[in-house]
């Protein structure tokens, strides 16, 4: 066996590594680790240097957070003061003053149920349970007429309890209504899936708004005399049945994203049809499309403010009658700020969720 001697001379010589730790190293790594990320590093800290003092002055320095509008008037800064004086028809709407607890507490509860949701250990019967009895409790708190609650209308229902009801009941009622469609596309039975398509097509083909229209306006002239139903449900049903449609295809592409070797596997398993689906397609198929899934629940999200065209006022509505009224007319930026953060909170909350679930169930990199 060879000897090789150890040369300390040129150890000696040798250079440290780079520096690839502490707030030199973060930099290199992050803002210039290139010629086009330090270009567009220095335009964006341009940027931010130009536009980001400005706005702070205005927004946090010289705002009014509280007081009247004439206080607002004479001030420099932003009036926060339309937010926090009428904040509670802003989240409440036409809801009746002193009943406020009511959609308060109703908001509370599905909040709970949305934090339960979000940890998987919690996944479970329980659970399950206790979605359908607060969503029970939900519709008995805001409509009331029973257990010694006062009635109050479905029409002065609005605000952010209107909001998360369309969205939340939209959402949920949407996601199983579209696997069952996208699973009734790809069947072999001629009837199932032409009858898929043609749904899928057709609601594909026109924009949520004219299904609004139609739910609100053309719908209730087919029902028999003497027969209504409630606008909100009607609005509710076009929601789910819009979202749906955009769903049906988005899982349908995770279908075709699955080899034929699953199927085969299942076979030989002696696997039937719902068998095959419900444990070895649609959890890998369902797994893959998570991404895209969300973008179109997000976008269902923020599509319920179009609720307005059928006079419904959600929260979109409410803040901008607000901002219609003369005392408080000029402050519209203020008012549209805080529903943009209001709006964003919805939507990061569920990109957030979503990417949480992607990496719990990655298993292929475990």
């Amino acid at each position: 066996m060879a000897v090789i001697p150890i040369d300390h001379e040129y150890i000696k010589r040798l250079r440290p590594p780079a520096n690839r730790r502490g707030l030199v190293g973060w930099l290199k790594e992050n803002l210039f680790n290139g010629v086009f990320n330090s270009i567009l590093t220095i335009v964006v800290l341009g940027f931010l240097i130009k536009f980001l003092p400005p706005f702070l002055k205005w927004a946090v320095i010289d705002a009014s957070w509280f007081g009247t509008s004439a206080a607002c008037k004479s001030g420099d800064g932003a009036c926060w003061a339309v937010v926090a004086k009428n904040l509670r028809f802003v989240i409440f709407g036409f809801y009746p003053h002193d009943l406020h607890w009511r959609p308060f507490t109703a908001m509370m509860m599905l909040f709970v149920l949305l934090f339960f949701s979000n940890n998987r250990k919690y996944w479970g019967k329980a659970l399950a349970y206790g979605w359908v009895g607060g969503l029970i409790a939900m519709g008995i708190l805001m409509k009331g007429g029973i257990l010694g609650l006062t009635a109050v209308d479905s029409m002065k229902w609005g605000g952010l309890p209107l909001t998360l009801l369309l969205s939340v009941f939209g959402l949920t009622a949407a996601y199983p209504l579209g696997v069952i469609l996208a699973l009734g596309r790809t069947s072999h039975m001629p009837m199932i899936r032409y009858l898929s398509i043609t749904y899928i097509e057709m609601i594909r083909g026109v924009p949520l708004i004219s299904l609004l229209f139609m739910s609100s306006i053309i719908f209730p002239l087919f029902l028999p005399e003497g027969v209504t139903i409630n606008t909100i449900l009607r609005a509710q049903m076009a929601i789910i049945l819009f979202t749906a449609a955009y769903v049906a295809e988005v899982v349908r592409g995770g279908l075709q994203g699955m080899s034929s070797g699953q199927y085969e596997a299942a076979d030989s398993l002696g696997l039937n049809y719902v068998q095959t689906m419900r444990l070895i397609i649609l959890p890998q198929a369902l797994k893959i499309v998570i991404p895209p899934t969300v973008s179109v629940l997000v976008s269902a999200f923020k599509d319920t403010s179009l609720v307005v065209i059928i006079a419904l006022y959600d929260f979109l509505l409410t803040s901008k009658t607000v901002i219609q009224n003369p005392e408080w007319m000029g402050f519209s930026t203020e008012m549209y700020l805080f529903v943009a953060l209001m709006y964003f909170l919805g939507c990061f909350s569920m990109s957030n969720f979503s990417r949480k679930l992607e990496r719990e169930l990655d298993t292929d990199q475990r």
